[in-house]
């Protein structure tokens, strides 16, 4: 059980030691305190090493079965690996660890592809079977942890990050300019495409083989909400209850101490109190409005916790973002990415484990957005051909600032034309089409379309919760959960995020998670039991960050003005259109903040990894 990053290929190149080499080097963040590689004629797979269970070597990997014929090497951690264990041994099988990893491949031995159903836990591993020359491929069922792969000049290449595949000779570095549009809308690449051409992303809840340079892809896992239960309101947060702690014990299995991120809301605090944990963590910023220190203390002290915070200045926050584009792998223009950096790093002094409330928003229906289809059912009545046209109206007529405008825009739509995250449109297709000089074909209904499809019969409610689930929880929330907290040689658990927690949240009805204006029903009467009222009841917030405020100062905005400037922006963008919005924005006409951040970040993270050649890793910058 180890926080770690792997790499690897399946080619039939000679100089394997020395790729495998240059391609962990890139990774060593998320491995510091050891490395393995195994390699024979057709397979590489190299490995780096955060010790969090079985600290001694055993743990160490590549790991082998019994006749050396199968290796691994695995990213994450297997909750019911003690259980499992025990199934195989009554099977006959010999376990030379305590690890969680050797049930991996004794269970691939036992149960085949089948091993994947049986699992609880954040996983992505391969198995190299030197035997039957196959490789055999698993992500977790959410997209806890990330998975890379590309299939180029004649390599099947494979990494926890991306910038790993650059490091071998196979790799081909084009940049993917189609998934521009669709970014620029999103905040992140929504699609199991990168922003690299041909490197892909294993989707959630897939599992792959490998043979003879041909892969299949099966689906093994999907979430299904079925709203079904005989349980009163009561009861269901009784059950709720019952499995958050179950979850939490489990999440808690470390032979070091584990402690806990802290927000002021909900979530957090909830997984902070069942997790008894000792030390909690909390960043937030010098604006007032925009910092939960406060409240954070404040409830660590009323259930006897120690709180760490950090207050994050503003330079500190611009001047790690170049750094922090290059622990992502791709751009995610959520402001709270960066902060999560931060939170990482403060972290990282003291432990190495930590839990983290990402997923219960998505599982019990928590995001502010879920209200909408909702709240305004007098509106909805209006025939549908009347509320487009009001929509169509609003869009091209009303001045773009002018309130009710975007409640026009949107209710003049279905749900399944105006809902595709919970990130709301940064830029219209339209306005993406307009900035980008080669335009942009209109790719979100492609992407949102055949998810829709799977849930067709659900009401408005679920069907946003499964798109959040597919789209936005693995491409942003997740990804900067493990990319900062990588970053940081962190490894952070998220106890919503199990199987049984899942289990649960799918039998919820509509009135158990969403009730406007109040969201996460039967969660919020659980947690009201045990913490505060005041931090149970509290409003989602999102992750507070001043972005607005510092674009209009012209130490932050001189910043990004020369950006927006730069060869590269004039490579892709209309940067007068681009001017425009800054001008705007500084002169307070219009708050164009997350427009502008969302091509500043992606400008700032092409820059670290195509205009100037291969990115470097930080520490190796900084002469480290």
């Amino acid at each position: 059980m180890h926080m770690c990053g792997f790499v690897g290929f399946v080619d039939r190149r000679q100089d394997k030691e020395e790729i495998l080499l240059n391609m962990m080097n890139t990774i060593i963040h998320r491995g510091p305190d050891s490395s393995g590689m195994f390699y024979d004629d057709d397979a590489g797979l190299g490995f780096r090493r955060l010790s969090i269970i079985d600290l001694s070597e055993s743990g160490d990997q590549p790991l082998y079965n019994e006749d050396r014929t199968k290796v691994l090497v695995f990213n994450g951690e297997i909750y019911n690996y003690q259980s499992l264990r025990e199934e195989l041994i009554k099977a006959g099988h010999t376990f030379k660890t305590k690890t969680d990893s050797e049930t991996l491949l004794h269970g691939y031995e036992e149960y085949g592809t089948a091993l994947v159903d049986k699992l609880r836990g954040m996983y992505a591993f391969v198995i190299w079977d030197t035997k039957s020359r196959t490789l055999f491929g698993a992500r977790d069922m959410f997209g806890i942890k990330p998975f890379y792969y590309a299939q180029m000049n004649g390599s099947l290449l494979f990494a926890s990050e991306i910038k790993a595949l650059l490091a071998h000779p196979s790799f081909t570095k084009e940049f993917n300019e189609e998934q521009l549009g669709n970014y620029l809308s999103y905040q992140f690449v929504p699609s199991n495409e990168t922003f690299f051409k041909g490197v892909y992303c294993l989707q959630p809840g897939h599992f792959f083989l490998y043979h003879d340079g041909s892969m299949t892809i099966t689906r093994y896992f999907e979430p299904d909400f079925t709203g079904d239960t005989k349980m009163s309101l009561a009861e269901a947060a009784e059950a709720v209850e019952t499995v958050m702690e179950d979850s939490v014990e489990a999440h808690k299995i470390s032979d070091v101490e584990v402690a806990s991120y802290l927000s002021s809301g909900v979530d957090s605090s909830y997984l902070t109190y069942l997790g008894k944990v000792d030390h909690t963590f909390t960043v937030g910023f010098d604006e007032q409005k925009y910092s939960e220190i406060q409240d954070a203390r404040d409830f660590a002290a009323s259930i006897g916790m120690e709180n760490d915070a950090k207050v994050i200045t503003p330079d500190e926050y611009w001047s790690s973002l170049s750094d922090i584009q290059y622990y992502m792998d791709e751009p995610v223009a959520d402001p709270a990415a960066i902060a999560l950096y931060f939170l990482s790093r403060e972290a990282s002094r003291k432990v190495k484990v930590v839990l983290s409330g990402e997923g219960s928003d998505e599982l019990f229906g928590g995001y502010n957005i879920y209200c909408e289809p909702l709240e305004h059912r007098g509106f909805n009545r209006i025939p549908p051909v009347l509320r487009r046209a009001m929509g169509a109206f609003a869009e091209n007529v009303l001045p773009r600032d002018m309130k009710g405008r975007g409640f026009l825009m949107r209710h003049g739509r279905t749900l399944e034309e105006r809902y595709f995250a919970n990130s709301t449109n940064i830029f219209t297709e339209k306005e993406a089409d307009r900035l980008l000089l080669k335009g942009c074909t209109p790719g979100i209904r492609q992407i949102t379309a055949p998810l829709y499809a799977r849930v067709k019969d659900k009401d408005p409610v679920t069907k946003m919760q499964y798109v959040d689930m597919h789209l936005w929880l693995v491409h942003d929330i997740l990804m900067k959960g493990d990319k900062m907290g990588m970053a940081n040689s962190i490894e952070v658990r998220v106890p919503f995020l199990d199987k049984e927690v899942l289990k649960l949240a799918e039998t919820l009805p509509l009135a158990y998670k969403v009730q406007p204006p109040r969201t996460k029903i039967a969660l919020r009467i659980a947690a009201d039991k045990v913490i505060r009222s005041k931090t149970a009841e509290k409003k989602k917030l999102g992750f507070p960050i001043p972005i607005r405020v510092w674009l209009r100062e012209p130490k932050y905005y001189g910043r990004v003005r020369d950006m927006f400037s730069s060869e590269s922006a004039r490579k892709y963008f209309d940067v007068q259109w681009l001017n425009r919005l800054l001008d705007e924005h500084i002169k307070g006409s219009h708050d164009n903040s997350r427009k502008i951040w969302t091509v500043y970040i992606f400008l700032l993270w092409y820059e670290r990894f195509f205009a100037n050649g291969d990115p470097v890793h930080p520490s190796a910058a900084k002469g480290v």
